[in-house]
């Protein structure tokens, strides 16, 4: 089955306005690959049946946004972002957070467009390897959001095959932070109690969610227009701590997107601050 131009169009405006997901001509590859399976599930045959269905169902329009959305992840990806969250951004954290006074010991981080949970438990074991047993003495809350359905469900029971485990997670510290479950792992308490996740839509309002000091919005913004990139970075920003910091993306960039954040450099790694 594939797809026409004319369903193309309207499926792009239908993604678009439900999660701000921009598909455009050369796209149509993607729309079949991912919305095939399901117009086969609902026995339809054609993605303009789909669309109309879609429009009535607000279930199918949920399937859709999961079947759409990238959802490629894996623990410790590209690795530099996790280095310097060790090395240098929560160590400043936790120094303007002690200096601040009362509330030295809590700290906020939130990793936007979480996918199926792999970047919330990586930076659980990077605070770990940091800390320490001097972790119990901090209340850290880790939030990971994201629009899919399916992946907050997997990120929530925290359960991982070989494979994903094998993508990235590194084999001496399995034991040390998962157990064995099936022919998976979980992710043992400690980690989980430390981790909090939450369907949300980032083009829809999240103020609601409260403060952070750490901010991980990687790889998600590439798929929006330039306009939802700006209106996103921007309310990131109503959402940052003063002493806080954003990362996003290794190719992504703020620059002619939004003024409210300076870029910093670490060991050839970049992060963000607000001005």
């Amino acid at each position: 089955m594939k797809v026409t131009p004319e369903e193309l169009q309207l499926l792009a405006r239908f993604v678009h306005d439900k999660s701000g997901i921009v598909l455009d001509s050369t796209k149509a590859y993607l729309v079949e690959s991912r919305l095939l399976p399901l117009a086969r599930e609902k026995n339809l045959t054609s993605f303009g049946d789909l669309y109309q269905q879609a429009v009535r169902n607000p279930a199918l329009a949920n399937g859709i946004i999961d079947a759409i959305s990238t959802n490629e992840t894996s623990f410790f990806r590209d690795q530099k972002p996790f280095e310097l969250l060790k090395f240098k951004i929560v160590p400043d954290v936790l120094d303007a957070l002690s200096r601040a006074g009362a509330g030295g010991r809590s700290m906020s981080i939130w990793s936007a467009a979480c996918s199926t949970g792999q970047e919330v438990y990586t930076i659980a074991v990077t605070l770990h390897e940091l800390l320490g047993s001097a972790i119990a003495q901090y209340r850290i809350k880790i939030t990971g959001t994201d629009i899919a359905d399916t992946a907050i469900v997997q990120a929530s029971r925290g359960v991982y095959s070989q494979f994903e485990i094998g993508r990235g997670f590194p084999p001496g510290l399995l034991k040390k932070y998962f157990l064995p479950d099936g022919s998976g792992w979980r992710v043992r308490d400690e980690l989980r109690a430390m981790t909090f996740f939450k369907k949300i839509n980032l083009m829809e309002p999240f103020a609601n969610l409260g403060k952070f000091d750490i901010i991980f919005c990687r790889n998600v913004a590439i798929y929006f227009s330039l306009a939802n990139r700006k209106s996103l970075f921007e309310r990131l920003a109503a959402q940052l701590n003063p002493h806080g910091a954003l990362i996003i993306g290794s190719t992504e960039s703020l620059f002619g997107v939004t003024d409210r954040f300076v870029r910093r450099e670490y060991h050839n790694s970049v992060f963000y601050s607000l001005k």
